[in-house]
């Protein structure tokens, strides 16, 4: 399918869906559509080595992210890097598999099938992924070419509206890495990995952790060279 027909493909998916919604949420939802897959979500790159979810169809696709967010590794974290297209299985790994705790997390999280991470260019520069869950033993119903295609046309229309995306959830992000830089007085980088490391120890998303910071619900300190966390009780 050439290009013309890739856009009057996309085109024609997209009249189908809810006018009201974003237009990075139907982009996604349509791309996800075109290429057969179970799942997906787009995501941004907002500092170097860091992503933020826009959009994602379902939950199962947002949880994915949100694993590849907190271990700050994964097939879309790899594609965004290397500029190609990666996939990794989710629930059994394999032997070669680059990403066998994102696997096991994810497939945990979404079920066993394969996850593919699509860069998004602009003006040939990555500036985000398309991420796509496709069910066991499936492929994308599109060649690799076509799904950069689409990849790419998502990255352009969505940086259009970049103004109008919803930031709140990344700006508690943001807010707590300063306020934990400062509660242990190291650089926000080694901040955000220790929210990281903190999500990922209780089982939730970088977001949930974020939140009960700024809420003061939970506090880091720096007590005889350990790291502590406690809660303050709810009212």
């Amino acid at each position: 399918m050439n290009t013309s027909e890739l856009l009057g493909l996309l085109a024609r998916t997209l009249a189908g869906l809810d006018a009201e919604a974003s237009v990075a949420s139907r982009m996604c939802r349509a791309c996800t559509t075109i290429l057969g897959a179970r799942g997906g979500s787009l995501t941004l790159a907002t500092l170097p080595g860091e992503q933020v979810t826009v959009t994602s169809t379902n939950a199962s696709a947002a949880r994915v992210e949100s694993i590849q967010e907190v271990l700050g590794e994964g097939p879309g974290r790899r594609a965004f890097d290397d500029d190609r297209i990666v996939s990794a299985p989710l629930g059994a790994t394999l032997g070669d598999d680059p990403f066998p705790l994102f696997s096991q997390l994810a497939g945990e999280a979404a079920g066993s099938g394969v996850w593919f991470g699509v860069p998004m260019r602009v003006g040939g520069q990555p500036v985000g992924v398309l991420g796509l869950v496709v069910g066991p033993g499936h492929e994308l119903t599109r060649d690799a070419e076509e799904a950069q295609f689409l990849a790419d046309a998502i990255g352009t229309a969505v940086l259009g509206e970049i103004d109008r995306l919803g930031w709140t959830a990344r700006a508690r992000v943001d807010q707590a890495t300063g306020m934990v830089s400062a509660q242990l007085r190291v650089q926000p980088t080694d901040a955000l990995a220790v929210l990281r490391a903190h999500a990922f120890g209780r089982g939730s998303t970088l977001e949930e952790v974020a939140e009960d910071v700024v809420a003061r619900r939970l506090s880091f300190a720096d007590d005889a060279g350990a790291v502590e966390t406690r809660r303050s009780e709810e009212g």
